[in-house]
């Protein structure tokens, strides 16, 4: 305060506080009140709690209901915040569980009339009691413990308070999982990993649900209002992939909702073409090709579905022949970029592409951009933009931290600087395979779930005469969808074109032979012919131990690679060898059956593996390897270190 202490204009402002105050608390007018009030509330609030505390801590030893409760606080706070309370419900369970031993034994020491006075001045009582509880924490932290039994509602509370609050100004939507409200992108968001759907499929490809092709600086927008048109009979208008230039495969989908899901839109796979759900009518977008399931003219949310679909493998060739685009409102539309985008992300892209000719080499080039320069794949402390930033821009220039919307947004703003149409797409990722070859009428399917931690959104690039191609720039991430090159076709056009330049040329007739020599030939022959025989037999014996001995060699070519890479490494400990051992452990783990997810981080895998082992070794040579992808040096006594974790973890593996 400005007043002197206990002086007449102290008096006279304390009054005037008080009086003030206490009008707001009877008007319930609660954001009216001083911060000198609000910090006289704080400190009585200190007080009481200070005293109830001391009163049932103390005093009653009753300490039970401030361990719930302070249970219930950390859940709420790793439930509704980007605070992970894993370890802070561990340390609280092992102080609370000390707290609550030490109370009832000082409660049977008063019970029972004892006094030691050595139990002051001497604690060794302690001990056995915190063994106890660190030997229990231990077992209950590395028991088997039971899915989540419910579903989540985090999902629901969070959708309801963001339409509540959608008219905040500045604030980024926050989403867990699929969403509909793609205009401000950014933030950080907790993962959910409650089941949306289970899918029985023969391969695992990308679920789309819709795009959207109006880049703001801020997010994503539709350039026109939805324009539903009706499907006869189930059939979906929106794949008609040409036989000559793009390969497909004719598959079937089934699909069935977990939970409380509630989707009114067709999440499909590339290329389909019919689906079949009783009751329901089906209608097209065009525009974010977006499909509508509708009953009794209502969008629904059907509960299960089956599709039948054309999965696609594009030929690497064909797209290559993409060179350029003509002028037309369909290349505007998906070059549309806002005029407040900094130039320098342009600049970027001409300086990733300059060395490319075709679209296809320069959509590779800047898909594979992000993985080589420093980019970080993370789910939490991830910038929002402010009002005269642009998103696309903080994360290439500033930030380089995101998740699928920054780096699928940055791909296609970069590609449509440069004049090539691309698109933004948005659905789910494969899922996690849960069953293999499920029969259902003579075909084998396999069962994957689908989480809404599997939401993502990825890139589409289009080339003429293909169509839209979908592209995965993020991290950690591998497009799910088929290329291949046709090499047969290539070779064949090649030796085509040699035997269209070489002149054909009369065989020469062979010279007759003298009566003697003809029969000289003819015993050449036989004895030719008798070498054969001999020949063949020795060869097939020949043939029989190398395919055994490549046999051996194939069943412990991992065991054979492990000695070789180990003596590489004790020789020459530099950043190249570490890569290729930590590529090799990986080799090995997808060998025995303990394979990469393709929505999986390194370091969300690395914690699987440490704790499917018990160990903490792949945790620290991946953390290892982050390191050195950006210093490229090692040191020798951490070398020598990592060589033996890398070796105890292989033989974990093989054991």
């Amino acid at each position: 305060m400005d007043y002197s202490f206990m002086s007449r204009l102290w008096f006279e402002y304390i009054f005037m506080e008080i009086a003030f105050n206490v009008e707001a608390l009877f008007t319930q007018s609660w954001y009216q009140l001083t911060p000198a009030f609000r910090s006289v509330l704080f400190l009585l609030l200190i007080w009481l709690m200070s005293y109830l505390l001391h009163y049932w801590f103390v005093v009653m030893k009753r300490i039970f209901l401030f361990v719930i409760l302070t249970f219930v606080y950390l859940a709420i706070l790793d439930t509704f915040t980007i605070y992970g309370a894993e370890m802070s419900i561990i340390r609280t369970f092992i102080i609370s569980f000390i707290a609550l031993g030490i109370a009832n034994f000082m409660k049977e020491i008063d019970r029972e009339s004892i006094r030691f006075t050595w139990i002051k001045r001497t604690p060794i009582w302690i001990i056995p009691l915190i063994s106890i509880v660190l030997f229990s924490s231990l077992i209950g932290f590395a028991a088997p413990k039971f899915d989540p039994q419910w579903p989540d509602p985090v999902p629901f509370l969070k959708s309801t308070a963001e339409n509540a609050g959608s008219s905040n100004s500045g604030s980024a939507v926050q989403k867990v999982g699929y969403g509909e409200d793609d205009t401000r992108l950014g933030g950080s968001f907790v993962q959910d990993y409650s089941p949306v759907f289970q899918a029985a499929v023969t391969d695992e490809h990308y679920w789309r649900i819709e795009s959207k092709d109006v880049y703001t600086g801020k997010g994503w927008e539709l350039s026109a209002e939805p324009d539903y048109v009706e499907q006869k009979d189930g059939t979906i208008s929106l794949y008609d992939y040409d036989p000559e230039v793009v390969e497909t495969t004719r598959h079937e989908a089934m699909i069935e909702f977990q939970g409380n899901t509630a989707i009114e839109k067709l999440i499909y796979p590339y290329g389909i073409k019919q689906v079949y759900a009783a009751q329901a009518d089906y209608y097209l977008d065009g525009f974010s090709q977006a499909i509508q399931s509708r009953m009794d003219g209502e969008a629904v949310s059907l509960y299960s579905y089956t599709m039948s679909y054309d999965n696609p493998s594009f030929e690497i060739n064909k797209l290559r022949e993409q060179m350029g685009y003509e002028q037309s409102d369909f290349l505007e539309r998906y070059t549309q970029l806002p005029e407040s985008l900094p130039e320098r992300v342009g600049q970027l892209a001409e300086e990733i592409t300059a060395s490319f000719d075709t679209t296809y080499e320069k959509a590779r080039a800047i898909e594979g951009y992000f993985g080589r320069n420093g980019f970080t794949y993370q789910t939490t402390d991830v910038a929002v933009p402010d009002e005269n930033e642009d998103y696309v821009d903080q994360f290439l220039f500033d930030t380089k931290v995101g998740y699928c919307d920054n780096y699928s947004t940055s791909m296609v703003v970069m590609l449509r600087s440069l004049d090539i149409p691309a698109r933004w797409v948005k659905g789910f990722t494969s899922g996690e395979k849960i069953a293999d070859d499920v029969s259902d009428t003579g075909d084998s399917f396999d069962v994957y779930e689908v989480t809404n931690s599997n939401a993502h959104s990825w890139v589409e690039v289009y080339f003429p005469e293909v169509g839209w191609v979908p592209f995965e720039p993020t991290q950690g991430f591998d497009n799910l969808s088929d290329f291949h090159t046709d090499v047969e076709e290539n070779a064949s056009a090649e030796q085509d074109d040699i035997l269209e330049e070489t002149p054909e040329m009369d065989e020469p007739e062979p010279p007759e032979l003298p009566e003697d020599e003809e029969e000289a030939e003819t015993a050449m022959a036989a004895n030719d012919t008798d070498s054969t025989n001999f020949k063949w037999w020795h060869g097939l014996i020949a043939a029989v131990i190398l395919a055994i001995a490549a046999l051996l060699i194939y069943k412990t070519r991992f065991r054979w690679k492990t000695y070789l890479l180990l003596k590489k490494f004790n020789t020459n400990q530099d950043a190249k060898t570490y890569q290729d051992v930590y590529h090799h452990l990986m080799k090995v783990l997808n060998h025995y059956g303990f394979a990469k997810e393709p929505d999986q981080t390194l370091r969300e895998f690395a914690k699987r593996v440490d704790d499917r082992f018990e160990t903490n070794e792949m945790g620290q040579l991946t953390s290892h390897l982050e390191l050195i992808l950006y210093k490229s040096e090692m040191n020798d006594v951490k070398a020598k270190e990592l060589t033996q974790l890398w070796k105890d973890l292989i033989n974990r593996i093989m054991a």
